[in-house]
C-alpha cells in the first residue's frame, strides 16, 4: 500500500537577531518579564527579505539536499498569514524563483496551525494523481507587529521551514490527523484587517494591520482543545502517548507545552521547545523545530512523532507520523 513520506527538512531564520534587551528600547518590558512569561529570549527579524525570500531559501534548500530537479516538484504549498501579496501568492513566487515550472502553486492561510492544515493537503494530494510536492511555512510577522505593544510584540518572529513529500511504498507516513476550527473565537486573535473606502461604502472600515489578541483566551483554548485534538489523533492511530518518541508542537508559549506535556503525563524531553531563540513563528515554527531535531539525530527514521499546531481561527490541526 503507497504511504506518503518526508524526504528531507530544512529552514531559515534571517540573520538579524533581536533580543529582549533590545525590545526594552521600544517599550517598557525587559527579559524577565519576557522570559518568565512565554519563555522567549530573543527573535529573528527581517531586514530587507519578505516571506517569498525566506520561502525560496528553503526551497533550495530542500532541493539541493535530496538532489531533487525543481521540475519534478507536482505541487507547491507555502501555509503564511503573511504572505509578500495577496497576489501573486507567495507560492507562486517561490515556484518562479526555483524554475519549478511543471508544479501548481497556492498559498493556504490557516495561522499558525498552517504546518500542519499544509501537510494534510499535501497528503490528500498524494494520495490521488501527484507524486511530490513541497510544503513549507513561512511567515515575516514582524510587518503585522505593532512595535511598541508589549503585549504582541514580544511574541512574534520571522523565519521558514519546509519539506518535500512523495509517495512511497514504506512502512512509513501520516498514521492520523485531526483537525477544527472553531470560527466563533477568531476574534480572541486578529491580525491584517484591511480597509474599504470603495466610492460606493456606506460605512468606512479602519484599517488596522497588527496582531491583536486576547491572551487568557488564546491560551485557555490552547491547552483545553490541543490535548483534545491529539488524543484524537492518538486513538485513530491506535497508538498510546506513550508510544511517540517526540511531540513536536507549535512554539508559542512554553507554559502552554508544559501544561500539555503534564496532560499527558509524558516527560518534557518529549517535547522539545526551541522558542526562546525564535520566539513565535506561526505556520513556520514547527517545520523549524523538525529540522532542528532531525539536525541534532533526535528525530530520524523509524520514530513515531506528533505533531500540533494551534493559534488564529481560531485552529487547531494535530497528526501522528511515522518516520
Amino acid at each position: 500500500m503507497e504511504q506518503i513520506k518526508m524526504v528531507a527538512v530544512a529552514s531559515h531564520s534571517p540573520e538579524n537577531v533581536v533580543s529582549n534587551d533590545e525590545l526594552s528600547k521600544l517599550m517598557d518590558t525587559n527579559d524577565e518579564w519576557i522570559y518568565t512569561r512565554t519563555g522567549i529570549h530573543q527573535r529573528h527579524v527581517v531586514t530587507t527579505e519578505n516571506t517569498s525570500d525566506l520561502a525560496t531559501s528553503v526551497a533550495k534548500k530542500l532541493l539541493e539536499k535530496t538532489d531533487i530537479a525543481p521540475e519534478t516538484l507536482d505541487f507547491i504549498i507555502v501555509s503564511t498569514m503573511s504572505p509578500d501579496s495577496l497576489s501573486p501568492s507567495t507560492a507562486a513566487i517561490v515556484q518562479s524563483n526555483i524554475g519549478a515550472n511543471n508544479a501548481f502553486a497556492f498559498d493556504l492561510s490557516a495561522a499558525c496551525s498552517g504546518f500542519v492544515y499544509g501537510m494534510s493537503v499535501a497528503s490528500s494530494l498524494l494520495m490521488t494523481r501527484y507524486r511530490r510536492g513541497l510544503v513549507i511555512g513561512a511567515e515575516v510577522l514582524s510587518k503585522l507587529v505593532d512595535w511598541h505593544d508589549r503585549t504582541t510584540a514580544v511574541l512574534f518572529g520571522d523565519g521558514a521551514a519546509g519539506v518535500i513529500v512523495e509517495r512511497t511504498q514504506g512502512n512509513v507516513g501520516l498514521l492520523a490527523e485531526e483537525l477544527r476550527t472553531f470560527g466563533e473565537k477568531g476574534d480572541n486573535l486578529v491580525a491584517g484587517k484591511f480597509a474599504n473606502d470603495n466610492p460606493f461604502s456606506k460605512e468606512i472600515s479602519a484599517l488596522d494591520p497588527y496582531f491583536h489578541q486576547n491572551g487568557r483566551e488564546v491560551y485557555n483554548f490552547a491547552t483545553r482543545e490541543v490535548p483534545e485534538a491529539l488524543q484524537a489523533a492518538l486513538e485513530q492511530a491506535k497508538i498510546s502517548p506513550d508510544d511517540v518518541d517526540y511531540y513536536l508542537l507549535h512554539q508559542a508559549n512554553s507554559r502552554i507545552v508544559a501544561s500539555i506535556a503534564k496532560r499527558f503525563k509524558q516527560p518534557m524531553s518529549k517535547f522539545p521547545i526551541n522558542m526562546a531563540i525564535n520566539g513565535n513563528t506561526s505556520a513556520a515554527s514547527i517545520g523549524i523545530l523538525l529540522n532542528d531535531l532531525v539536525e541534532s539525530g533526535q528525530v530520524h527514521a523509524g520514530q513515531t512523532i506528533a505533531l500540533a499546531g494551534f493559534g488564529g481561527g481560531l485552529t487547531v490541526g494535530a497528526q501522528v507520523w511515522q518516520l
